[in-house]
């Protein structure tokens, strides 16, 4: 599809005035910034769970469950009760320090 449209105009035009044309071209600009903007590692602010070492890793939950067993995080992780908190920018330089976890740069 051809950059003809302007993405700023067609932000500010009614849907019900837009073409087909039109709308696709919102929409595929729309999703392909949100692309650009996630990566599949974390990192900067805090994560909740095993789930969270798993996104701060960007690996699968058994594994940030032996990550979380080992130890090597442990100053960047904070639990009361069942509630985990992880810090990612301090989990995953306290990974690179300890040279025991590979992470995959990308």
């Amino acid at each position: 599809m051809e950059e003809r449209f302007n993405f700023n105009q067609l932000l500010q035009k009614p849907i019900a005035m837009m073409t087909g044309e039109e709308l696709c071209f919102l929409i595929t600009k729309s999703v392909e910034s949100t692309e650009k903007s996630t990566s599949p590692m974390a990192s900067k602010g805090n994560y909740y769970g095993i789930e969270g070492i798993a996104r701060v890793f960007g690996c699968s939950v058994p594994t940030a469950n032996h990550i979380k067993k080992s130890g090597i995080i442990d100053k960047a992780i904070t639990q009361i009760g069942r509630k985990i908190v992880v810090d990612a920018d301090l989990a995953l330089s306290l990974a690179k320090e300890s040279g025991e976890i590979h992470i995959k740069e990308q």
